[in-house]
């Protein structure tokens, strides 16, 4: 293409770069005698990613704002269709990765105003990420690839349900392919500051499914922690922005905008008094200390356990009450103080943690119980998960993991440790080794609410199902039709007629 002229108008000089969908050259619009860029479709798309590629052009021509790139002109009935947009001179915003705060907030806030211009006309972006905003030399911020852009009023390209974006910065409504709004912007634009201020994404994983899933349920650990000198104001807004539900987030990127200026304001430090001023849009709660999780470590390899005693209970956030080396002083310790949770082994003299799980499940439903152990097998990981452990990690995990683990078990949620998924999912599959066409009215029910939208949270709730129950019912749904996750599943039930349209109204 270099050297090549389109229309007998544009003169292409350079390759920029290639995506998915399109080749990026640099040309020169000989009629105005400027630079442009132009984004050419590649060939033999299919006929979505066609229509979602002038989307771009559609929504972006509606916008006109500094921060955002603009659109020229579209061909489409030419041999290789294409946009002619802004030539933007610069660099991507991942080159100020990591960044001081100063300039976090000076390009975080160019990012939320640009994000309000476009909500307030009814679009959003949904995939704003490092590589879609360049930074030119003046550091000005400009919005690219407004490809995935959503009209309200538009018909929709994709399928409801169906996950588009950047797993990385995807928002938890986004992951779970729920209707999304201006704030799933306000929550990747939160990723953005935090990988900026920190130099590290907040949530990493290897596998999608396991991004998804901390999307969704894994809080973000505070930047301070990796960053220790950040303004404490900052932290307090890029947190905010990361709420999980859409409701404890800004409610609008102006919002945000104007409290990314008065985070440098104020000379917030963990100490400060409560009559400091805050960054705008944010409330006392922020401040508030976190409460002190009262622990009990039961295991059997003394050395161990001191250690990990020793190693806990020098963090402020944690309070070992009780140590135990066989399970049924585990038992014991745990019915007479009822901690909040229970850091158990497996494997111990005399009872050992499968056996005193169901009675502790029984007698103390209130207290948290975490499995610390050194056996990985698949079987053990869904005993312990059947039988009431709410999290399962090995002791080949690192001080952060445990820490993590055990906070987030005390918050309610379930944790599987680095590993300990991909053998949840083996071990549940093995009982289910014949695939079955018949389903029961459990399993129907659990593909009619994943149609719905609803999470596995929700459907544990809604059916009275405990979490490890569901996973295993998802397991068991996706081996018998051969699905890849969950809303495959629910796809090709509709499909093969297993559950019906009409039944997602009656749900």
């Amino acid at each position: 293409m270099l050297g090549k002229t389109l229309l007998n108008r544009y003169h292409i000089t350079d390759h920029l770069g290639d995506g998915s969908t399109a080749t990026v050259f640099k040309a020169v619009d000989l009629r105005l005698g400027r630079p442009v860029a132009l984004k050419i479709l590649l060939p033999h798309v299919r006929s979505s990613t066609r229509s979602r590629f002038f989307q771009e052009a559609k929504s972006a021509a509606q916008l006109n704002h500094p921060n955002i790139m603009a659109i020229y002109d579209m061909v489409e009935d030419y041999e290789q269709p294409f946009l002619v947009v802004e030539y933007v001179e610069g660099v991507p915003l991942g080159d100020y990765i990591p960044s001081s705060p100063e300039v976090a907030v000076n390009l975080g806030y160019q990012i939320a105003m640009a994000l309000d211009y476009a909500h307030e006309r009814q679009i959003i972006h949904r995939d704003i990420k490092p590589a879609n905003i360049q930074v030119t030399p003046q550091k000005q911020v400009k919005i690219m690839d407004l490809g995935l852009a959503l009209p309200r009023e538009a018909t929709r390209v994709t399928a409801e349900g169906m996950i588009i974006g950047t797993p990385a910065y995807l928002s938890p409504e986004q992951a779970q392919g729920h209707p999304l709004d201006q704030r799933t912007d306000i929550y990747s634009l939160g990723i953005v500051l935090y990988e900026m201020v920190t130099g590290q994404l907040p949530f990493d994983a290897d596998d999608i499914s396991a991004l998804l899933l901390q999307q969704v349920r894994q809080p973000p650990p505070p930047p301070r922690l990796i960053a220790p000198n950040l303004p404490v104001g900052l932290e307090m807004v890029i947190l905010k922005a990361l709420e999980k539900h859409p409701s404890r987030r800004f409610q609008s990127s102006r919002i945000m905008a104007e409290a990314l200026q008065d985070s440098l304001k104020a000379p917030l430090t963990p100490d400060a008094p409560t009559s400091t001023k805050r960054p705008a849009g944010l409330t006392e709660v922020a401040q508030k200390p976190q409460p002190v999780v009262r622990l009990v470590l039961a295991d059997d390899h003394s050395v161990l356990r001191k250690a990990l005693v020793s190693s806990l209970d020098t963090r402020p956030e944690f309070a070992v009450v009780g140590e135990a080396s066989n399970g049924d002083e585990a038992l014991e310790q745990t019915l007479e103080l009822s901690p909040d949770v229970l850091v158990l082994d497996l494997n111990m003299p005399g009872k050992g943690g499968l056996d005193i799980l169901p009675v502790i499940r029984e007698q103390a439903p209130q207290v948290k119980v975490l499995v610390l152990t050194g056996r990985e097998e698949s079987g053990y990981i869904v005993r312990a998960l059947r039988a009431g452990a709410n999290g399962y990690i090995l002791k080949s995990a690192d001080e952060n993991e445990l820490v993590d683990a055990i906070i987030k078990v005390n918050q309610g949620h379930l944790v599987l440790g680095h590993g300990v998924t991909e053998k949840v999912v083996t071990g549940l599959l093995s009982d289910r080794q014949k695939p079955d066409g018949d389903f029961s009215d459990l399993e129907r029910r659990v593909l009619l609410f994943i149609a719905k939208g609803y999470d596995n949270d929700e459907i544990g709730r809604r059916l009275s199902l405990s979490m490890p129950l569901v996973i295993e019912i998802l397991a068991g749904l996706m081996n018998k039709l051969g699905a890849r996750d969950r809303n495959e599943a629910a796809l090709l039930a509709l499909r093969r007629g297993h559950i019906l349209l009409d039944e997602l109204h009656t749900v």
